[in-house]
């Protein structure tokens, strides 16, 4: 068995607890406990695993083959439990792996590892023991007996304070019993100051771990001392987001690749790559997931208040990062001017109207990083300063700062490789920025629902990435030889821009988001060109001349994987096209995709999709075989009031299943299907199903109280 965990949340203690047990003890005649070193070295454990059977004789001697088969024979007729702690990678646990006897079926390994993989590896029929975090209460309670020594011993004024500050532990033991440590000396240092001073640490436990960040560094920094170089850039830059911050995993992976922390891997985008570096992270429980997708894909993610004051003490250590505030002593904000002079990065959490009315000057300054709770207003002159004070700016991170119009001088920032603009009467992204020819990310978020470019795409050679949630009409299409091969998304664009020049240039695209009148960009053949094109999103205005049908196959794009539909009002047989796109992995219909009341797939299959998701659709009978979706894991219904049952058929597979706004009767058909699946489980280990019923459907199906 595994017990998997971040750093200091617990499993040594877990497993200490287990192998001082008193019924564990009499189980096992035989107890090894195997401290594992970073560095792992197959002969310093077989020699602790000896010196329970041999404490007298020197096995010191023995070369690697004769410890291995020592170590075999000693345990081969035992009742023994051995206990690995901390083992750090799949290969050390193979090499001890083969040392132990297969046919000893009363011998039992427990292991702890903040690696992932390596405790899914150690025992593929047996799903790790991811240690849950403390519960808000049992945080609480740990840290009145830090505090105290004992429960109910806090005084009626700090107890608020206090539960809060246990909340804020995130639920790891280490952080709490830190800051219990913290605690416990200002309260013996003066009683009457102790309300101000842990109401302070209740604002920022993370600034607290900071200040006594020994006992941290020590827990992290053997991960740390693992990570691969440019991992290790990747998770120290963690520590430039905000505390209890929710990263959301493009912008993270984004930053990453326009800081140049990604290196590029064979057979693997750029894109893919950052994604692997986040997966990595998240694999080493270093990084939290917060949110997923309906295919449990990363969303969004957050860092623990202890893995983050790690980050910041190496920020600080290598000058990496300054966040800009106010001096709690002179008020005057930090850095000063000569800080700011060897500052590479800049975080703003508020102030930045502040900060730029001084006309501040950064020679250095590569990064200028704004992370507000809420969007704030600025004046675009504000914004002006920036180019000339910070002219060698590579990533403006400013989605957060509400515009009145487009910073005309932002275009001076040659180096700029990423920028986020909030304007919300934008309705023209002018000529001057394909000036930014080094431009890789540029996001714009305005309340229009379309606006022009009249910027030339492709004279930024370099963009790959282009989001704005309104359709983007091209005014220019003159190109060169290199425009648009980088182009990775580009999201969403008008369909009277989905021109020759696009298919052409674009011949890399793998993201695609069209929104409008649909039709044109089948008449044309624009999408049957784009072959590398991936994830296709089309989102249909409503009007008179709406998409009366579906194209042939032959009209998408050959290697189509994930396609969303909204707006459409197809008829359902219209169906029968998409299930000739043998390649989709993941379908969703929004908002009224199809009309009608009736769906048969008949012969209509889906050999690869593993997502279906219908939203708001008036479908009320849905017939399908179990041949339809053979390989269907995650199926979503949501806002669909009048369909009156899923059929049971497509339950075969399914991983996770989530339903909200559906009648009782489909509820009904839902719980078959996981009792189904529960009677159809062959191994107590097998994962059952993610039944996932919202609050509106489960209170429709409980019936009137």
């Amino acid at each position: 068995m595994s017990i998997v965990g971040i750093p200091g949340q617990g499993k040594t203690t877990l497993a200490w607890k287990v192998y001082q047990n008193e019924s564990i003890c009499f189980h096992f005649p035989i107890c090894i406990w195997v401290y594992m070193s970073q560095v792992f070295n197959s002969k310093d454990v077989f020699l602790q695993i000896l010196k329970k059977f041999t404490p007298s004789q020197d096995t010191s001697r023995l070369n690697d083959d004769e410890l291995a088969q020592t170590v075999r024979a000693c345990l081969e007729n035992e009742k023994f439990l051995l206990v690995l702690d901390d083992v750090w990678s799949v290969d050390a646990w193979e090499k001890i792996q083969a040392v132990l006897p297969l046919d000893n079926g009363e011998g039992k390994v427990l292991i702890t590892t903040r690696e992932k993989v390596v405790g899914e590896q150690s025992n593929v029929y047996r799903p790790p023991h991811n240690l849950k975090f403390l519960t808000r209460d049992e945080s609480w309670e740990l840290l009145q007996y830090e505090v105290f020594e004992d429960l109910n011993q806090c005084p009626e004024d700090l107890k608020g304070i206090g539960e809060h500050i246990a909340m804020k532990c995130d639920g790891v033991p280490l952080t709490i019993v830190v800051i219990g440590g913290i605690l416990k000396d200002q309260l013996l240092k003066s009683r009457s100051t102790a309300v101000d001073e842990w109401q302070t640490m209740s604002q920022s436990v993370s600034e607290a771990l900071q200040n006594r960040a020994t006992r941290i560094t020590e827990v992290v920094e053997l991960s740390y001392h693992r990570l691969p170089d440019d991992l290790r850039e990747c998770f120290v830059f963690l520590g430039v987001f905000p505390e209890d911050y929710e990263i959301p995993a493009k912008m993270l992976c984004g930053l990453w690749i326009s800081e140049g922390f990604v290196l590029p891997r064979k057979g693997r985008s750029i894109e893919e790559s950052a994604e692997e570096n986040m997966n990595d992270l998240i694999s080493r429980n270093l990084l939290k997931v917060e949110k997923t997708n309906h295919m449990d894909k990363v969303k969004t993610c957050r860092v623990h208040d202890m893995i983050r004051a790690f980050c910041i003490s190496k920020i600080k250590e290598e000058n990496l990062c300054e966040e800009v505030r106010r001096s709690s002593k002179t008020r005057e904000l930090e850095p000063s001017g000569s800080q700011l002079q060897k500052s590479h990065r800049l975080c703003f959490r508020s102030d930045l109207s502040k900060f730029l009315s001084t006309n501040p000057s950064g020679p250095h300054v590569r990064s200028i990083l704004c992370f507000y709770e809420r969007p704030v207003e600025l004046e675009s002159e504000h914004l002006a300063v920036i180019p000339d004070g910070f002219k060698r700016l590579r990533i403006l991170e400013s989605k957060c700062i509400k515009l009145e119009s487009f910073p005309g001088k932002v275009v001076k920032l040659v180096h700029l490789r990423y920028l986020t603009l909030y304007i919300v009467t934008l309705k023209t992204l002018p000529e001057s920025i394909s000036q930014l020819w080094n431009l890789q990310s540029l996001v714009v978020e305005t309340k229009f629902r379309s606006i022009s470019m009249k910027a030339n795409l492709w004279r930024m050679v370099r963009l790959r990435y282009l989001k704005t949630r309104a359709a983007i009409v091209l005014e220019s299409t003159k190109s060169d030889s290199e425009a648009g091969q980088n182009l990775h998304t580009l999201n969403r664009l008008a369909p009277e821009s989905c021109t020759d020049a696009v298919s052409k240039n674009a011949v890399n695209l793998k993201i695609l988001g069209i929104s409008g009148k649909l039709a044109s960009i089948f008449e044309n053949n624009f999408l049957e060109k784009l072959h590398h094109l991936e994830k296709l999103k089309l989102c249909e205005r409503a009007s008179e001349d709406m998409l009366p049908n579906l194209p042939p196959r032959s009209c998408f794009p050959p290697n189509l994987k994930r396609l969303t539909l909204m707006n459409t009002s197809l008829e359902w047989k219209h169906m029968s096209t998409l299930a000739m796109i043998k390649t989709l992995e993941a379908l969703k219909l929004k908002d009224n995709a199809f009309v009608g009341v009736s769906w048969n797939l008949g012969n209509d299959t889906f050999p690869k999709l593993q997502l279906l998701l219908i939203a708001q659709a008036g479908l009320v009978l849905w017939e399908a075989t179990p041949e339809a979706f053979p390989n269907l894991k995650f199926l979503v219904i949501n806002n669909c009031e009048n369909l009156k049952e899923i059929p049971v058929c497509l339950g075969g597979k399914l991983e996770k299943l989530e339903i909200e706004r559906v009648r009782p009767s489909l509820v009904q058909s839902a719980v078959k299907i996981d009792q189904q699946q529960k009677q159809r489980a062959t191994s107590k280990f097998d994962a059952p199903l993610a039944l996932i019923i919202g609050p509106v459907a489960a209170a429709l199906a409980r019936g009137p109280t």
